[in-house]
């Protein structure tokens, strides 16, 4: 089990801060939930904010949502491990390559100092804009194990312990 650290008000909006609480939440939900099978055909939509998450692959039950968080908890956690990650990982390296050749040929051109403070300011907006989206699902998904938390302690009879 992940150490919960205590977080300085300044912090309280951080990635790290918003991971933890998600797989706090998580874990939480995976010690509360001690029969998973009891959550098939429990259907998202007696909870408004579950069905918010669903896609068209689920199987729309609260089973179905929660192996996805357990997923998602895992690749924080452990990362990304697929082919398809594998993949674009390769394909990156490519665009590099080539990006890094095109650059070298056209480095006598125009004046790259410009492109290069263009470039770093871009990825500043798209690492803040990813930050804050990353951010907001984490939220969501924290509050999504939370309510699958107490969803499951409403259905076995339990609804008033530990709140």
């Amino acid at each position: 089990m992940m150490m919960q650290l205590l977080e300085a008000p300044n912090q309280k909006n951080s990635l790290f801060n918003a991971m933890n609480r998600f797989i706090g939440a998580v874990n939480n939900m995976d010690q509360t939930v001690m029969v998973p099978s009891l959550l098939r055909d429990v259907p998202l939509e007696e909870e408004r904010g579950m069905s918010s998450l669903k896609s068209d692959e689920d199987e729309g039950d609260m089973y179905s949502y929660y192996q996805l968080l357990k997923s998602i908890r895992r690749d924080i956690e452990w990362g990304v491990k697929c082919a398809a990650a594998d993949e674009r990982r390769k394909e990156g390296m490519k665009i590099t390559r080539m990006n890094s050749s095109a650059s070298i040929s056209s480095s006598t051109s125009l004046s790259s100092e410009e492109d290069e403070e263009e470039e770093d300011e871009d990825l500043e907006k798209q690492f803040q804009f990813h930050l804050a989206g990353l951010q907001g699902v984490l939220s969501k998904l924290t509050q999504q194990a939370n309510s699958l938390t107490n969803r499951y302690k409403e259905e076995i009879g339990i609804g008033g312990w530990g709140q």
